[in-house]
């Protein structure tokens, strides 16, 4: 028998400068500092509408360390989720707006956007269509090009993400 957790509670990443990632992941995500520990150069964040002690967590290892590189074994991305489409609207003027994004397509039950960190370190702000419209895609993921001004005017208001913004602390 499996462990069967429920969901990811939360991610770590590795940073160049601690001081650089908590700007970057408190303007650009609207993250809140739960905690700083100073003693192992950590910062942990919080999303807004998040009902986890902290989303994130960073640990500053210097400038020395050496850069990540695309293609390598370890992580590829972590992905955000976003409840409405219209909230993707906005995360992909926020990304372009900070110099982070990096593409955008659809995966048919899917639309995503993605962006990389100061660090390098990938990250995808998506939107999941309604469980009930996945229809085809209910065991595809293809690689296509987003048109996300259709997909606003197909979902526009339409919430996906479900219990996970009405949590509270």
């Amino acid at each position: 028998m499996g462990i069967g957790p429920v969901r990811l509670n939360h991610a770590v990443l590795f940073v160049a400068d601690l001081a650089r990632a908590e700007h970057f992941y408190t303007d650009v995500f609207g993250m809140e500092v739960a905690v700083r520990e100073p003693r192992a150069n950590a910062a942990f964040l919080r999303l807004p509408r998040s009902g986890n002690h902290h989303d994130l967590g960073l640990f500053g290892v210097g400038p020395a360390a050496p850069p990540k590189h695309r293609g390598g074994i370890g992580l590829y991305h972590l992905a955000w989720q976003v409840d409405t489409i219209d909230e993707l609207v906005q995360a992909r003027k926020t990304l372009a707006e900070a110099g982070a994004l990096t593409g955008e397509s659809s995966h048919g039950a899917t639309k995503s956007l993605y962006g990389a960190d100061p660090d390098g370190n990938e990250f995808e702000i998506m939107w999941m269509l309604p469980r009930q419209e996945w229809g085809e895609f209910e065991n595809a993921a293809p690689i296509d090009r987003l048109d996300l001004e259709a997909e606003v005017r197909r979902w526009s208001g339409v919430g996906t993400a479900g219990d996970i913004v009405t949590a509270t602390r």
